[in-house]
Parts: C-alpha cells; sequence; structure tokens
C-alpha cells in the first residue's frame, strides 16, 4: 500500500491562505464605505405653550365617583 506524499502540503497551505488573504484585501479595497453621519444644527424655537407653566390634574379612573 503506498503512502501518502505530505512533503507538499505546507507549500499549498501557505499559497492559500495568501490567496484568501489577497482576495480579501481587494474585496476591501472595492467595497465604498458611508462617511460617518454629522449632527444637523436646527434652530430651536421655543414654544410658549399653556400647559407647560400650569399644573394640570389628571384624572384616573378609580378617583372618579362612581357613575351609575
Amino acid at each position: 500500500m503506498p503512502q501518502l506524499n505530505t512533503t507538499v502540503w505546507p507549500t499549498i497551505i501557505m499559497s492559500m491562505l495568501l490567496a484568501l488573504f489577497l482576495l480579501m484585501q481587494l474585496k476591501t479595497l472595492n467595497t465604498h464605505y458611508h462617511p460617518p453621519a454629522s449632527p444637523k444644527l436646527t434652530n430651536i424655537k421655543s414654544r410658549n405653550n399653556p400647559w407647560e407653566h400650569k399644573w394640570t390634574k389628571i384624572y384616573s379612573l378609580h378617583s372618579l365617583p362612581p357613575q351609575f
């Protein structure tokens, strides 16, 4: 029974790893990434709402008297 010749395996494995590395480098060079998002400067206008300055009471259903 003939023996398996493993003397060329390190060469094949190293060339395969080199080829995969080069393919990944080419793939990442051809990708176009979006620039990071920058916040938009907007003019914030303060509105004078009547409910901002006065206290309003919120009635829950359990605090109301029962209605028959």
